[in-house]
């Protein structure tokens, strides 16, 4: 059977959703009593968000490559990394192990493009939205993402490291996404959002707003549920 390996922490609010909607997938697919064969390594964010603050990015990737040896050490069959933000120094990730890295820009990627939309709104960390390691990868798939207003970036950001990350989930910050959102639809033609940071589905659903959602922690869940059947079809 194979074994996903999760590189998490970033934050553990997110992880958690990781590891219940790997549960729930597999239940759904394979019924009975079934769970998820899951390898967790979940890190301490706060050094992680301090390297992110000053730009040391390379001392960043170092510690999530132990992370994916320690994986691979372990037994996993394909590596997770439960943030978008970090996939900043997937590159040092992926030549760290030999184990398959399921690239979360990939997946949502092949998702809006199975949808109508191609100028996604991304709502993500100031890193995410304002660097071109995620946006460059979508734009290689033909998925052109917009990004916020200057001021509507600075919010977003907030919202994700004063209250996301710390369990708080304030009904003013979800208007003040769908403001961002609604705004961007109607001036500048965004035709989906993208919830760019794995905590956004914390906030933010298809309910919120008029546009398609693609909530990156939901595709990439099913993207390795996907992997899992796949890898076992092929031991058969």
């Amino acid at each position: 059977m194979a074994t996903i390996g999760l590189i998490g922490g970033m934050s553990w609010e997110s992880t958690a959703v990781y590891y219940r909607l790997l549960n729930e997938g597999v239940r759904a697919r394979s019924g009975g009593l079934h769970s998820a064969d899951v390898l967790l390594h979940s890190v301490d964010f706060a050094p992680i968000a301090e390297m992110q603050a000053k730009g040391d990015w390379a001392a960043a990737g170092a510690a999530l490559a132990a992370s994916a040896r320690r994986l691979e050490q372990g037994g996993a069959s394909c590596l997770v990394l439960c943030t978008n933000t970090m996939h900043k120094v997937a590159d040092q990730i992926i030549a760290a192990t030999k184990l398959p890295f399921l690239h979360l820009a990939d997946v949502t990627a092949r998702a809006v493009l199975a949808s109508p939309s191609r100028r996604p709104l991304l709502l993500a960390t100031r890193f995410t939205m304002e660097q071109g390691f995620y946006r460059d990868r979508l734009r290689a798939f033909g998925v052109e993402a917009l990004v916020p207003a200057p001021e509507e970036r600075d919010d977003v950001h907030r919202i994700i490291y004063e209250e996301l990350c710390r369990g708080r989930i304030e009904p003013a910050s979800r208007e003040r996404y769908r403001a961002i959102v609604a705004r961007a639809a109607r001036e500048e033609g965004a035709d989906g959002v993208i919830l760019g940071c794995t905590e956004i589905g914390l906030l933010l659903s298809q309910g919120d707003v008029s546009v398609p959602v693609f909530d990156t922690t939901a595709l990439h869940v099913a993207a390795a549920l996907d992997f899992v059947e796949e890898w076992e079809a092929a031991a058969a």
